[in-house]
């Protein structure tokens, strides 16, 4: 990154790094060393600091996402191709949405960094290991935060989560979609309900509705392997998170969903 101004920002700390890299490099027999950690926001990779509370709240979520889905007889009127499509495409707003209605808040720590010891004794046997998992980025996960406060301003009611989880579920825009005109209705008739639920909560303020689908539209930028890495890998390991939420959905193996 020519913008990082890591070196500046922290000389020791780069000092130190390359003084450790070079030993590390003579003890592999004169290979190049590694690059310097990167001390800013973009590539500072960070986990959970309380995993097994905060996953343990994200699942709940998940489960109660999936139990929307479920209660709703429209959903199901799709042809099962629509679904998969739908769930695929929706699932991290839906869970988004979840986590602010939960209240669920969390901190993220930076992620330890191997010891040299662990990488002198490692070396050459990576070759015959799984590759290491992704880690969520700070800059990522601030801006997820970010997104979840916007919420947290709305305070939003029940009624409100649940017509503006209809209007995000039902997005006509999907690609390979075959009933996207009947999907495209339905998203318009949860706008129309959330629109009129809004209207006695909130008489004076006539922009509520608009602000709050573009609001909702942030949540579409949000990656899906951020929200998988960051709540879930720790739980669920290599698996894939959408065949498992399409199971919990179905209460049907993996297998079976395969045309």
């Amino acid at each position: 990154c020519e913008r990082c101004q890591c070196h500046s920002e922290d000389k020791r700390t780069a000092i130190l790094y390359t003084l450790l890299s070079q030993n590390l490099s003579h003890s592999r027999g004169g290979r190049s060393p590694a690059h310097p950690r990167c001390l800013c926001h973009q590539r500072r990779t960070v986990c959970l600091r309380t995993p097994h509370i905060t996953c343990q709240a994200a699942s709940n979520v998940l489960v109660k996402t999936v139990s929307f889905m479920k209660n709703l007889p429209s959903f199901h009127l799709l042809p099962r191709e629509d679904q998969l499509l739908l769930l695929d495409s929706c699932w991290v707003p839906l869970f988004l949405l979840g986590l602010v209605q939960e209240m669920v808040t969390f901190e993220v720590m930076e992620t330890p960094a191997p010891s040299m010891l662990k990488k002198i004794l490692l070396d050459g046997q990576s070759k015959h290991q799984e590759p290491e998992r992704t880690q969520p980025t700070l800059a990522a996960v601030q801006r997820l935060q970010c997104c979840l406060n916007t919420f947290w301003t709305l305070d939003l009611s029940p009624k409100e989560y649940a017509y503006l989880k209809g209007a995000v579920l039902f997005n006509p825009d999907v690609p390979g979609l075959r009933a996207s005109l009947y999907i495209e209705s339905l998203q318009r008739e949860a706008q129309r309900a959330l629109q009129e639920v809004l209207q006695p909560l909130h008489p004076e303020d006539q922009g509520r509705f608009a602000h709050i689908l573009l609001v909702a539209s942030t949540l579409t930028s949000i990656p899906p392997s951020l929200i998988t890495d960051l709540f879930f890998r720790p739980v669920i390991g290599n698996a894939d998170i959408v065949e498992l939420i399409a199971e919990m959905l179905y209460e049907i193996t993996g297998r079976q969903l395969a045309p």
